[in-house]
Order: C-alpha cells, then structure tokens, then sequence
C-alpha cells in the first residue's frame, strides 16, 4: 500500500513545535493547499505555561483546553481530565475529536500534539489514531514528546521521525 508521508515531529516542551506546525500550516495555505486539524497554543503568563488552548486549523475557532488549576466553575468533576499537573476539559477535547473527525481529507493534516493520555490511557484526541492512519491527506504531521516516539512508531510504522532542532526552517513544496 502507498500510503502519503507521515511526519512525528517531536522535540521537548518550550522546542517551538506549535509554532513549528503554524508556520508550517501558513505556508501550506499559500501552495493552496487545505491545511487542517489542531493546533494547541500556550498560554503565558510571565514567561510560564498557564494554559493550553484547541484550535481547529481549518476555522481558526479556538476553545480552552486546560490550565494546571481549571478556573471555570462551571466544570463538574466529570468534565475535568487530570494530565500530569494539567487539568483538561473533557468537553474540549470531544469538540477536538469532532474537527479531527471532520478534517479529511486534506492536503495537510496536522495534530498537535498526541501525548499520553492518548497513547498511555486511550483518552483524550483519540480520533487523531484513525485520521491519521487514513491516508487521506498529502501530508500528515503528529506532534509526539521523545518518550512517545516509540509507541508513535509502533501505530505508525512507515512515518518519519522528524525531530525539531533549534532554527529549523519550514519547507512546503507543491
């Protein structure tokens, strides 16, 4: 089977894989190709990681994924999705399955990032394991940390590791 490429960029967190994956999806748009799936940006706050937001690539609409405290008052205990030291709105993460489910096909299909509440616990953006196993993209990018590369490798045999180095350039060709 010939199956598009597949990259799992990785790198540790604060690389600039976010900012990786919007420069790469701007870049993909001016080729005309249709770009879409996630992004998940940061949220600073005196230069320490608050927050992470959802933001469907195609729309540019954006939902507030999770914080280290959730603040809103309006999540019940059986929304919240503890991650770590993140606390991760489960209703967020249903609307991220929906766009990954409504994504393709694509010319670029991009998730930032899959972690391990997916590969670990079977949870969170788990519509991303079957888009992305579709083939029904150009190009398909995966935003993995370096512990996950490993079980990223084993769903995904054929894709290409990709690790983020410091001043890497993004580079679309049609």
């Amino acid at each position: 089977m010939n199956r598009p490429p597949l990259w799992l960029l990785t790198a540790p967190s604060g690389a600039g894989k976010t900012t990786w994956c919007r420069h790469l999806a701007a870049q993909a748009r001016s080729l005309g190709w249709d770009a879409a799936g996630l992004l998940s940006p940061p949220r600073f706050e005196d230069g320490v990681k608050t927050g992470i937001r959802l933001q469907d690539l195609r729309t540019g609409e954006s939902r507030f994924l999770g914080s280290r405290a959730l603040p809103e008052a309006s999540l019940s205990e059986k929304d919240v999705i503890p991650v770590g030291q993140w606390r991760l709105d489960a209703r967020v993460l249903a609307w991220g399955n929906r766009v990954l489910r409504a994504a393709l096909p694509c010319d670029l299909l991009l998730v930032d990032e899959l972690g391990p509440l997916e590969f670990r616990r079977g949870a969170g953006l788990t519509a991303a394991f079957e888009a992305l196993s579709t083939g029904a993209y150009r190009l398909g990018v995966v935003v993995v940390r370096p512990a996950l590369v490993e079980a990223a490798r084993s769903r995904w045999p054929w894709a290409r590791v990709l690790p983020l180095e410091e001043g890497d350039k993004v580079t679309v060709t049609s």
